[in-house]
């Protein structure tokens, strides 16, 4: 397989999962709100809110790096993580910027 197919194939798929992918955008902004959280409490707080039914990091944090290439997110700082104790990146709605 060269380059090119590999290239059209990752396009493909991308477009296939695209709306669901800006779906998840959506919900982790409402979830995020005017609050300053982690991936696992964003993850938490979608599970509490029965939108995802079984602790899935990689439901959110691809997102969060789509939504701070947009400018819609930004790491504000970081904390000790409550499920395993290291220091993780804490995110937060980007400031507007007028």
């Amino acid at each position: 397989m060269n380059n090119e197919t590999t290239e059209s194939t990752r396009r493909e798929s991308y477009e296939a999962i695209k709306p669901e992918t800006s779906k998840r955008g959506t919900l982790i902004l409402e979830v995020l709100g005017d609050k300053e959280m982690t991936v696992d409490e964003i993850v938490y707080a979608l599970m509490n809110r029965g939108k995802i039914h079984a602790f899935d990091r990689n439901f959110v944090a691809p997102r969060l790096t789509e939504l701070k290439a947009a400018g819609l997110v930004e790491v504000v700082g970081k904390r000790a993580s409550g499920r395993t104790g290291k220091k993780v990146a804490v995110w937060a709605r980007a400031k507007s910027k007028n």
